[in-house]
């Protein structure tokens, strides 16, 4: 009897090779591709799609990049054209889709061409900031040139990009043309971000603006203040 126990505790002592290794204390398995930190990547290259007028999409590594340095409208937002002749037929100027044609000149840069970007940073929403080029060509100086994107910081890295922007905003040329509410601003601000968002929702939003970033403000904002009686 004892002879019997003992073999059973002997028994129930041994563990099954299949629950041991349960209990072994491994390295966890490498994060997939998507799931990865930040941190791991520095760069990359391949074919993208672009997403709006400042991201960039490589399906190969299930990944956005956006351009470091500058900003474009969103999608749903709307500028204004302030050629505005008709003021007694119409009463509103007429809408220009400034995030349409950032993202349709980005794409248009971009081409089928292979697209390589060094990552220089994150934002606050984990995305990589790239400095990203296509044919020998910087992405976001091409933006900045034709006036469909702006400086992000007075501060960029490359010192050109103030340069190019200068140059597009004393030529008129793409929202530097038109009344446009400072990306951020809108961001803050915009209740509907859909894609059927309307012309005068950013009509009224640019009639009540804390700033603005297209020089046809310029004298707009020489205006008498509001005061008490």
């Amino acid at each position: 009897m004892k002879k019997h126990m003992l073999a059973a505790a002997v028994s129930a002592a041994i563990v099954h090779p299949s629950i041991a290794a349960d209990t072994i204390n491994e390295p966890p398995l490498p994060p997939r591709l998507e799931q990865r930190a930040p941190a791991q990547v520095q760069s990359l290259h391949g074919r993208v799609a672009v997403m709006d007028g400042r991201t960039l999409w490589y399906p190969q590594y299930a990944q956005r990049v956006r351009l470091a340095d500058i900003d474009a409208c969103e999608l749903p937002q709307w500028a204004l054209n302030p050629k505005w002749d008709t003021r007694d037929k119409i009463k509103a100027p007429p809408p220009v889709p400034c995030g349409p044609l950032a993202k349709a000149w980005l794409k248009r840069t971009v081409g089928n061409e292979s697209v390589e970007c060094a990552v220089l940073g994150y934002s606050h929403d984990g995305v990589p900031l790239g400095r990203c080029a296509t044919g020998g060509e910087d992405l976001a100086l091409e933006m900045l040139r034709v006036g469909w994107a702006r400086v992000a910081s007075p501060y960029p890295v490359n010192g050109q990009y103030l340069t190019v922007q200068n140059y597009a905003m004393a030529a008129r040329h793409g929202m530097w043309a038109t009344y446009v509410l400072d990306m951020d601003e809108w961001r803050r601000k915009a209740v509907d971000k859909t894609l059927d968002r309307r012309p005068i929702a950013d009509f009224n939003l640019l009639a009540e603006r804390e700033s603005e970033i297209s020089p046809p403000f310029v004298d707009a904002r020489h205006k008498p203040k509001r005061t008490d009686q």
